[in-house]
């Protein structure tokens, strides 16, 4: 079963100010993987298709989603979680150095600071069940 994708390549190209780059909607997909991971603990309304419904957690979904791919495409991810771990690297022979450790986030998620802000305004973060 495909994940669900909570923002599209306009609202990318709108949220950043730059045209959407080409490999949008699977950035975007992956970013919303993202989300759902960070979202584990939260509870909103959602029709059958698993969607919410809520208009201010659409937007703030689909903020977080833009956010989260903006802040991959500042740091040189592609969105798989491979990038910025390493300062330094060489192939032949092989060289690493100096390990960088992502910020822990909800879900163990590489979060952006402005996904998280933008789910914990639509009361999302931290998942609290009532």
């Amino acid at each position: 079963m495909p994940g669900h994708v909570y923002a599209t390549p306009e609202q990318l190209t709108a949220w950043t100010g730059q045209p959407a780059p080409a490999d949008a909607e699977r950035l975007l997909a992956r970013a919303s993987e993202d989300i759902d991971d960070a979202l584990l603990t939260a509870c909103y309304a959602v029709n059958s298709a698993g969607m919410p419904t809520d208009p201010a957690v659409v937007t703030a979904l689909a903020d977080a989603v833009c956010a989260q791919v903006e802040y991959q495409l500042a740091t040189g991810d592609d969105g798989t979680g491979a990038a910025g771990k390493w300062d330094s690297v060489s192939i032949g022979p092989v060289s690493l150095s100096g390990r960088q450790q992502a910020p822990a986030a909800s879900g163990d998620v590489d979060l952006a600071p402005r996904a998280h802000r933008a789910l914990t305004r639509a009361g999302l973060l931290p998942g609290v069940i009532w």
